[in-house]
């Protein structure tokens, strides 16, 4: 879910101007999971642009506030969120760590690092939610040792289905500051992307396990 829509637009057309979103739809993309898409999002680019990186930290910090008051930690997902999250709790002035998509096999065999107790309430930052397995993923090393995990926030959200209800099965709150929704609307408000474009970005997002170009 969206919090505001002024910052749900703003927060698109500075992906956009930065291209942390990129957009193909004559040569499209192809993602880990296999599927085909004329859009690839890396919202770690925020990172390399001062102003912009302070903006989506402010944003997701008065958010998290806004939503849950301060839990006691902020915890970022490997490793899109590790950068952004981090930047999140500096903002809150609370503890931070990241969750690692599985434990290490070296070492102290950690998946998450840096202090957890147990009880504590954990809020959870995220880069981009595409399906949501890996970001629930997260979710579970955390409650595995013992969190309290409140909700989680993203920068940005596809939107898909099976997202929805993945997070719906967990009984998980997802707020994002921008979605797909909000970038294809203002990609072709600013002429960022032709007609025909636009046909095949909103076609894709019907059915894009089973899309083709």
């Amino acid at each position: 879910m969206v919090l505001d829509k002024d910052t749900a637009k703003k927060t698109a057309e500075l992906l956009l101007q930065i291209n942390a979103i990129k957009l193909k739809p004559e040569n499209p993309f192809t993602w880990a999971s296999g599927w085909k898409s004329p859009i690839y999002c890396d919202n770690r680019i925020i990172l390399s642009y001062p102003s912009i990186r302070n903006y989506v930290r402010e944003q997701m910090g008065k958010q998290v506030e806004s939503l849950y008051g301060k839990p006691d930690v902020i915890a970022g997902v490997a490793t899109g969120a590790i950068g952004i999250g981090m930047l999140v709790a500096e903002y809150l002035g609370l503890p931070f760590i990241y969750v690692r998509p599985e434990a290490k096999s070296h070492g102290r065999q950690n998946q998450i690092e840096g202090r957890l107790e147990a009880n504590q309430s954990v809020v959870v930052i995220e880069d981009l939610i595409s399906t949501g397995k890996s970001s629930l993923n997260a979710v579970d090393a955390l409650k595995s040792n013992g969190a309290n995990v409140k909700g989680m926030l993203a920068i940005f959200t596809y939107g898909f289905d099976i997202a929805n209800e993945n997070f719906k099965q967990y009984g998980l709150d997802l707020h994002t500051l921008s979605n797909y929704d909000y970038l294809i609307q203002q990609a072709s408000d600013t002429n960022y992307i032709k007609e025909n474009q636009l046909k095949t970005l909103l076609e894709w997002k019907s059915s894009p396990s089973t899309w083709q170009s």
